[in-house]
C-alpha cells in the first residue's frame, strides 16, 4: 500500500495538472457515483491527507480517494489519451481538463461530498506526519491513549498519526532499535518522541527522493533494513531478519524487524 510520502508527491502532481482549468470530462466509475456530473468543475486543490487524497472544487464539492493496495493515479496529456481506450475494467475515475487528463486505476475508495463534510471521510485520522499542521504532541497523546496497544501496531493506527505503512513503521523501529510488540505504555516518554520523530524524518526523505529509502544507499535493493527482507541476513548486526503479523485480526499487518538488533518478541 502506498504510503503517506507516495500519496503526498500523488497529490502534487495532480494539483500542478488539474488546479485552475475546468474539467472538460467527469467521468466516476463507482456505482454510488455513476450518475455525478463533474464537467465545468475547477479544480482548486489536490492534497493529501495521510493515505487519503482530497480534490476540492470551486462548486463546494470534494472527490475523496484511497489507494488502497494497488491503485494510483496517472497522467497524460489529453490529446494523447484521447487515442488510447479507456474501457479497462480496473479504471475508477477519468478526469480530464483540455491538457492533462488524470486516470484513477484500482481506487480502494471514491467519494464525493460537499467540501464542508470532508471530516465525515478523514477527521478521524490523527496527524498528518507530512501535514503543514503537524502536531507532535497531539501525536504522543493518542498514542498514549492506546497504553496496552504493541507500538508497532499503534503507529500503524491511522487515528493516532497520519502516513505510516508496515513499510515505514518496520523501517523507524528498526532505526531506533525498538522492539515493535512492546506495549506504549512500557516505552520511556523520550524514545516514544524518538521513534515518532524518526518516522517523520524518514517519511519526508522519501517524499523528497521518491523512493522508500532508510539506509541512505539508492541501489536496487539495498535502501531498506528489514522491511521485505525475512530470512535475510540484518544489514547490522547479520542476524536473521524475521517477519510475525502485529495488531489484532482482521486488522494484523506484517512486520519485519531483527531480534538480535530490537529485541526478541
Amino acid at each position: 500500500m502506498p504510503e503517506g510520502d507516495a500519496v503526498w508527491r500523488t497529490a502534487r502532481r495532480l494539483d500542478r495538472a488539474l488546479t485552475g482549468a475546468p474539467l472538460v470530462h467527469g467521468d466516476l466509475r463507482w456505482p454510488s457515483l455513476a450518475t455525478a456530473d463533474l464537467r465545468g468543475a475547477t479544480t482548486l486543490e489536490v492534497v493529501s491527507r495521510g493515505k487519503h487524497l482530497l480534490q476540492r472544487f470551486d462548486d463546494g464539492r470534494t472527490l475523496h480517494s484511497h489507494l488502497r493496495m494497488d491503485g494510483r493515479w496517472r497522467l497524460d496529456a489529453t490529446a494523447q489519451q484521447a487515442a488510447k481506450p479507456l474501457r479497462h475494467h480496473a479504471i475508477r475515475a477519468v478526469l480530464a481538463t483540455e491538457r492533462w487528463t488524470a486516470v484513477g486505476w484500482q481506487l480502494g475508495m471514491l467519494d464525493l461530498v460537499p467540501t464542508a463534510e470532508e471530516s465525515s471521510l478523514v477527521g478521524h485520522l490523527g496527524p498528518d506526519l507530512l501535514g503543514a499542521d503537524w502536531d507532535l504532541e497531539a501525536a504522543l497523546a493518542r498514542l498514549r491513549a492506546h497504553p496496552d496497544t504493541p507500538l508497532g501496531a499503534a503507529l500503524l493506527d491511522q487515528r493516532n498519526l497520519a502516513g505510516l505503512g508496515t513499510i515505514y513503521t518496520a523501517e523507524t523501529l528498526f532505526c531506533e532499535t525498538q522492539q515493535p510488540w512492546q506495549p506504549v505504555a512500557e516505552v520511556p516518554p523520550s524514545r516514544l518522541r524518538a521513534v515518532v520523530e524518526r518516522a517523520r524524518r524518514l517519511l519526508d526523505a522519501g517524499r523528497a527522493h521518491g523512493i522508500p529509502t532508510t539506509t541512505r544507499v539508492r541501489r536496487r535493493g539495498q535502501g531498506l533494513y528489514v522491511y521485505g527482507r525475512a530470512g535475510r541476513l540484518c544489514r547490522r548486526c547479520g542476524g536473521t531478519v524475521l517477519v510475525e503479523m502485529i495488531g489484532e485480526p482482521p486488522k494484523d499487518r506484517m512486520m519485519f524487524y531483527c531480534p538480535m538488533c530490537q529485541g526478541p518478541r
